[in-house]
């Protein structure tokens, strides 16, 4: 299995800026979609794609890549913030060129169990993370 990295790269930063207002996974593989399409990309499968997002969202919350915000930090029950893990894979994919196919080589190496909490924090520490 190999993520869609610039997908989940999309819901980290999403989940950045969801203070005082509701994460939408569905919503936001929507509009990457768009933007693959504006690039002159074919439009992926906007159902299949829209089912990976909210799949994403599991996947991160599950491995404590984010946790639900706090009151003070801009609640809304369902909105998100990172933790120290989901901030070392926002830093892992978001860095350019060779450096950023390194890594994304690195994560698809290793397959599903890349984003299990202990493959991933090995694998973040073995990358500099």
């Amino acid at each position: 299995m190999t993520y869609k990295w610039d997908l989940m790269l999309r819901l980290l930063h999403e989940a950045q800026k969801s203070a005082n207002r509701s994460f939408n996974p569905r919503h936001y593989a929507e509009e990457y979609a768009l933007e693959l399409e504006s690039a002159g990309q074919p439009m992926p499968n906007l159902d299949s794609l829209k089912a990976e997002a909210a799949d994403y969202e599991s996947l991160l919350y599950e491995g404590e890549f984010m946790v639900a915000r706090t009151d003070d930090e801009g609640a809304t029950g369902e909105n998100f913030i990172l933790t120290e893990r989901g901030q070392r894979l926002l830093a892992m994919l978001e860095r350019r060129g060779s450096e950023r196919d390194h890594f994304r080589q690195r994560l698809d190496e290793q397959g599903e169990a890349a984003m299990q909490p202990e493959n991933f924090d090995q694998l973040a520490v073995e990358c500099g993370f």
